[in-house]
C-alpha cells in the first residue's frame, strides 16, 4: 500500500508541476549577473507598463558624475533585448563597482530602430516628465534618478508613452 500511496503522489506532483506560477527569466547577456547568489553589483531593471509586447526594448546603464546621467554617449552599457510576448520583463545590467548608477529603457514598439511617436521610454526613480521636457532633451534631477549599488538591486522603470499631448504610463498597461 505505501508504493501505491507514494507513486500517487509522484503523479500528483508531476501533474501539477506545469500549472506551478513560472518565475521570471532574466533577460539579456548579463542574466547570471543577477541570479540568486550573484556577487556582483548590478543593477536588476523591472520593466513595468508596457503598451505592447512588440518590438525592442533598449536599456542603457550610466555611471560616473550624476549630471551627466543620460547625456548621448555617455552610457556604460546597453542591452537590447525583443519584448517577451508574456510574463515580468526582467533585464541585468552589471556594474563595474558598488555606487551611484541610473538606468534608462526605451521601447521601440514597432522594431524600427528609429523613434516614432508610439515608442515609449521610462528611467530609474520614475521622474515626471513632460512632453516639453522631452522636446527640449532636458533631464531629470540626479538625486531623482540615482540608484545606490551595493549588491544586487532591483529597480522598477514604469514605462511612458505619448498621449495627446502629454507623457505618462498607459491606464491598465500590461505587466
Amino acid at each position: 500500500m505505501s508504493k501505491l500511496f507514494a507513486s500517487l503522489i509522484a503523479s500528483a506532483v508531476a501533474l501539477a508541476a506545469p500549472c506551478a506560477p513560472a518565475f521570471a527569466t532574466i533577460l539579456g547577456p548579463h542574466a547570471a549577473a543577477c541570479a540568486d547568489g550573484a556577487d556582483r553589483p548590478a543593477m536588476l531593471v523591472d520593466i513595468i507598463g508596457l503598451k505592447a509586447r512588440t518590438g525592442v526594448l533598449r536599456v542603457q546603464s550610466y555611471g560616473g558624475d550624476p549630471s551627466r546621467f543620460f547625456d548621448k554617449g555617455t552610457y556604460l552599457e546597453r542591452v537590447e533585448v525583443r519584448a517577451p510576448a508574456s510574463g515580468p520583463v526582467e533585464v541585468c545590467m552589471p556594474v563595474p563597482r558598488s555606487g551611484a548608477y541610473a538606468v534608462s529603457v526605451r521601447h521601440d514598439l514597432n522594431g524600427s530602430g528609429k523613434s516614432d511617436l508610439g515608442d515609449g521610454a521610462g528611467m530609474s526613480g520614475n521622474p515626471d516628465v513632460s512632453l516639453m521636457d522631452v522636446i527640449f532633451r532636458r533631464k531629470p534631477s540626479p538625486s531623482k534618478v540615482t540608484v545606490d549599488v551595493k549588491g544586487v538591486e532591483r529597480v522598477r522603470v514604469v514605462m511612458n508613452y505619448v498621449r495627446g499631448t502629454s507623457v505618462g504610463p498607459i491606464p491598465n498597461a500590461k505587466r
